[in-house]
């Protein structure tokens, strides 16, 4: 008992130094404290009155990193202050110097977030045709180079030979590329389509397996949103061996249909209307004007059918339906002035012969 009491004994100068120790630690958590309330509030104040957001985004991507690497730092002098051997300090320099490379990987990867958005900026005052499709892949292209080079560095300091690290995974590359087929496929899926681009972030695609809203674009899939307001994720390889409309890079949206009057309508009328119809759409604002047909098509089984045939400028779902709408109303009311009906679809049965119907008092036979 008493062996173990003088071994677990601290000395009156071991005690000093370990309560120096905890307070540099305590100071620098106290410092950490003053960096991120006040000095990063202030920067922050500063930034957002200037025009851009660079300043901003800078700062709030280093905003976490570096409350992190102080409290490292503090950790780094409080046992620096407490060890003396050089092995000791030696594992504690790199102890710190991959720590900062860890808080600099940190703050990149953050900025790596709000890379995307400042690139498109970049982008639109150069004035380039850049599709926003490429924004989030190079982003996350950013993130995975800038941690593959971090671990290379950190793997460096601590005496490991990244060559023969590099090596060892060449030795097992064959049962590596055997289990990663699909997810290679899938990379070469999203490189095919960004390099085509059959569709950009927002758009409406259809395809045989989905149909909605373009989400994001990964290295692995597609996230596209249907109109059931799921999310679906296809992976890159199957879109990119599909067909892929693209409703919403249309120039217009077509609208067709046959318009059906009786046959007791007069020719005057029916081409008044029709010459009516055509000149409506031909003024309408909202009506492509390159190409409108309104024409007497033919003879049908119910009446005359006049044949429509034209564009509308949007191609927008919810703005088609009210150009159309429009439309319809507009030649209801050039009908309606014009003294025509609508037929509808109705059936005449004419007999060859008189069929008369004889009334008699027999009774009925039982």
């Amino acid at each position: 008992m008493a062996d173990f009491i003088s071994l677990i004994y601290i000395t009156p100068e071991l005690l000093i130094k370990i309560l120096i120790a905890f307070s540099i630690f305590l100071g620098f958590l106290l410092f950490r404290k003053i960096v991120t309330t006040i000095i990063f509030n202030t920067l922050l104040k500063i930034t957002k009155k200037t025009r851009g957001d660079l300043d901003s985004n800078f700062l709030l991507a280093f905003e976490r990193p570096v409350r992190f690497l102080l409290v490292i730092v503090g950790i780094y002098l409080a046992l620096s202050y407490l060890l003396i051997t050089p092995n000791q300090q030696y594992f504690l320099d790199v102890f710190l110097r991959s720590f900062i490379i860890i808080s600099i990987t940190w703050g990149v990867y953050n900025l790596a977030d709000t890379y995307s958005g400042l690139f498109q900026r970049l982008i639109g005052k150069l004035g380039l045709d850049w599709d926003p499709i490429l924004f989030p892949f190079i982003s996350k292209s950013f993130r995975f180079i800038v941690v593959a080079l971090a671990f290379t560095i950190i793997v460096q300091e601590w005496g490991y030979n990244i060559q023969g690290f590099i090596a060892g995974l060449g030795l097992g590359g064959l049962a590596f590329a055997l289990a990663a087929q699909d997810t290679v496929k899938n990379i070469f899926g999203g490189l095919v389509i960004i390099t085509e681009r059959p569709f950009s972030i927002g758009d409406w695609i259809l395809t045989p397996s989905v149909e909605g809203t373009v989400l994001d674009i990964t290295f692995r899939s597609t996230k596209i949103r249907t109109f059931a307001q799921a999310v679906t994720t296809v992976p890159n390889s199957t879109l990119a061996n599909e067909a892929i409309t693209n409703w919403s890079r249309m120039g217009k949206r077509r609208i067709n249909f046959n318009l059906r009057v009786p046959y007791d309508t007069s020719s005057e009328k029916l081409e008044k209307a029709i010459t009516r119809i055509k000149d409506m759409l031909k003024n309408h604002p909202e009506i492509h004007q390159e190409t409108i047909f309104v024409n007497l098509d033919k003879f049908g089984d119910s009446g005359l059918e006049i044949f429509l045939y034209f564009f509308t400028k949007t191609t927008i779902w919810g703005e088609f339906l009210m150009v159309k709408e429009d439309v319809n109303f507009k030649i209801l009311s050039i009908l309606e002035e014009e003294g025509i009906t609508i037929a509808l679809p109705a059936t005449s049965i004419h007999f060859k012969d008189n069929i008369s119907f004889h009334k008699t008092n027999e009774p009925a036979s039982d």
